[in-house]
């Protein structure tokens, strides 16, 4: 059985506001044939812009459920939220499936109760070329000593996302990558 923590930032969160929530999102237990303790920790965000977002996050023992959704209405928020963690659910189900196949008569990595599973009605034709992990190119490189403006510069030269390099001053190896918002971040190693 899920546990429900709404919060709301900018809202007050009426009692219907609450029962909504836990409906729609209580729609992901019918995935389940031994619901799970856990916790569905919803948060609900209205902006000056009258656009109302959703966030859910459900930690379980071997996947987080996570989704948000921003819309002009808070139901509607909900209700693509809610969709989100199906498709995750769909998604994540495929790929236990996909791995129990691969592996016949091989100890295959499971989740902690196999069972929890075993209601997920999925069809096997979907999302194949989203699921696969299998790797179909590699590249090699050397890593030149370079400052994280250069190597900026270099992956915005190259149409990258991100660039490896080696960093001059700790001569570490280092990532610079293009955020969402089109700032750049920096990942450092030891």
């Amino acid at each position: 059985m899920l546990k429900y923590n709404v919060r709301g930032e900018n809202i007050e969160v009426t009692q219907a506001i609450r029962e909504y929530v836990e409906k729609k999102v209580g729609k992901i237990e019918k995935y389940f044939n031994d619901v799970p303790e856990a916790s569905a920790h919803v948060n609900l965000k209205t902006y000056s812009d009258k656009t109302a977002k959703v966030e859910v996050t459900i930690p379980l023992p071997y996947v987080v459920l996570r989704a948000e959704e921003t819309s002009p209405d808070l139901y509607g928020s909900v209700d693509l939220v809610v969709d989100k963690l199906e498709r995750q659910m769909r998604k994540y189900k495929t790929k236990i499936n996909r791995k129990n196949r691969r592996s016949q008569g091989v100890d295959a990595p499971q989740p902690t109760n196999p069972d929890l599973w075993a209601d997920l009605d999925l069809d096997d034709n979907g999302d194949e070329e989203n699921l696969s992990t299998s790797i179909v190119r590699t590249k090699r490189l050397s890593l030149k000593p370079m400052g994280a403006e250069e190597a900026v510069l270099q992956m915005d030269m190259l149409g990258h996302n991100f660039f490896i390099f080696e960093d001059a001053e700790t001569n570490g190896t280092s990532i610079v990558y293009k955020r969402k918002d089109g700032k750049y971040g920096l990942i450092e190693t030891n």
